[in-house]
């Protein structure tokens, strides 16, 4: 997998040139708040040019590397081919994106209510991958493809909404089912509602969870993962922020038709490296998350728990 982050930063930079910081920093802050606050939209949340660009901006390279670190997690425990994708609620593009650089498939199709954020998708994507932009809206009918996506988009959603989606997905992808959202409690929750639905309707789950049974973690705790996300000079700026990166917590589900070869168990915590230990938090194959300490002594077996990341697979 060659990452298209690099390219995204450029193309973003190249769609972005011109405009006033000040303008795109103030339309961030909008989108920011309402993003927060949460709740099914009533209406569109991107209204105006101003609030395309912002989003594409602040929200489109960490989407892309939630989505990014979320579908190369998934492709290691699914042997399938993944040749057509279709990108629901995606706005500018930024999980199509993410899973042309997993998947390197032949069609991808984003689809979205907001005609700015789509053809501002359009540029952005036009010289690097091809993929069709279109006008879509929830509840309308969902192309087959065997990929079928969607992004961050469950929380804009009534739970009948989200209900009709999610079948909506299952019943087009002849593959795949991917949904992502924040890596939050509440996003856990969205994620655990549609993963059941998805098991109960017949899909294997292939990721994050190495079985198809219960969810083991229990609240007040809650499944997530994190994706380091770069921040360019731009993003730093609008967002009014000093570090060069952010950490983008994200909860997911990726249900496959066949082909599962889930790990043995996932890490689910940040791995604490000690002087000759590795402890680590796992959800494991039959249903349940513990400790696991691997010792120098166990040779090959801590040189592999030295280089785990979270969110990483564990045989």
């Amino acid at each position: 997998m060659n990452s298209l982050a690099p390219v995204l930063r450029s193309a973003l930079e190249d769609e972005l040139a011109g405009r006033p910081r000040a303008t795109l920093a103030a339309a961030t802050a909008r989108l920011s708040e309402r993003y927060r606050r949460g709740g099914a939209a009533q209406a569109p949340i991107l209204v105006t040019d101003a609030d395309v660009a912002a989003y594409a901006a602040y929200r489109m390279p960490a989407t892309y590397a939630a989505c990014e670190r979320a579908l190369a997690l998934s492709s290691l425990c699914f042997g399938g081919r993944i040749d057509s994708v279709v990108d629901l609620g995606g706005g500018t593009g930024a999980g199509a994106w993410a899973a042309a650089s997993v998947f390197e498939p032949s069609s991808v199709r984003v689809l979205d209510q907001v005609d700015a954020a789509l053809k501002c998708g359009q540029r952005l994507s036009s010289s690097v991958f091809d993929a069709r932009f279109e006008t879509w809206r929830v509840g309308s009918a969902v192309p087959a493809a065997d990929l079928v996506m969607a992004s961050f988009v469950l929380s804009e959603l009534s739970e009948a909404q989200r209900a009709a989606l999610v079948h909506a997905m299952g019943s087009s992808a002849s593959e795949a089912v991917f949904l992502i959202e924040p890596g939050t409690p509440d996003g856990h929750q969205r994620i655990l509602a549609a993963r059941a639905q998805l098991v109960d309707s017949g899909w294997m789950i292939a990721a994050p969870c190495p079985q198809s049974g219960e969810c083991p973690v229990r609240q007040p705790d809650w499944c997530h993962f994190a994706a380091r996300v770069e921040r360019s000079a731009m993003h730093r700026q609008i967002k009014g922020g000093d570090l060069s990166y952010e950490d983008e917590k994200f909860s997911f589900v990726f249900a496959v038709r066949s082909g599962a070869s889930p790990s043995g168990a996932r890490v689910l915590r940040h791995p604490g490296k000690r002087k000759g230990f590795v402890d680590l938090t796992v959800c494991d194959a039959a249903g349940e998350t513990g400790r696991r300490v691997v010792t120098k002594k166990q040779g090959d077996a801590y040189k592999q728990a030295r280089d785990l990341r979270w969110g990483d697979p564990w045989v």
